[in-house]
């Protein structure tokens, strides 16, 4: 399943995948595979990600019910 939530809040901050990965220490294509749904990332990364988006993990990895 497709993560539009992490790829909606990356460009309201106005970061590239590319940018989002260097500010974390991943590689463009891992940001490109979570956002696409073919890589499911460890809850470091995770924790990662949001820090840097200025989110909770709810905002970004977890499914609306």
């Amino acid at each position: 399943m497709k993560n539009l939530k992490l790829k909606s809040a990356r460009a309201a901050v106005d970061l590239s995948q590319q940018q989002l990965a260097d500010k974390i220490g991943v590689s463009r294509q891992t940001i490109n595979a979570i956002e696409k749904g073919t890589y499911n990332p460890t809850i470091k990364l995770c924790i990662a990600i949001c820090k840097t988006l200025g989110k909770k993990l709810d905002d970004l990895f977890w499914e609306d019910e």
